[in-house]
């Protein structure tokens, strides 16, 4: 019976293994990055807007109303609740 060869701790095998294990683990994640960029986040942009209608006016401007009102008198007591 022929017996199995396991790799010692400084060997080239297991430094091999644990590079190639290192790099799958970054592809992983940038791929899951990448797809969470692109399929779950444009779910979120792809909203409808709320359309403003035109046909209901807005409040008036100062401008419009005739300005700000006259001064007040500085000895007049301001206006109360």
């Amino acid at each position: 019976m022929k017996q199995l060869y396991l790799p010692s701790a400084g060997s080239p095998v297991i430094d091999w293994l644990i590079f190639l294990g290192f790099l799958l683990l970054v592809c992983l994640c940038l791929g899951g990055f990448v797809v969470w960029m692109k399929v779950l986040r444009s779910n979120k942009s792809k909203r409808k807007r709320r359309k403003h209608r035109h046909h209901r006016p807005t409040n008036p401007t100062l401008a419009q109303t005739g300005g700000l009102p006259p001064k007040r008198d500085p000895n007049q007591l301001p206006p109360g609740p």
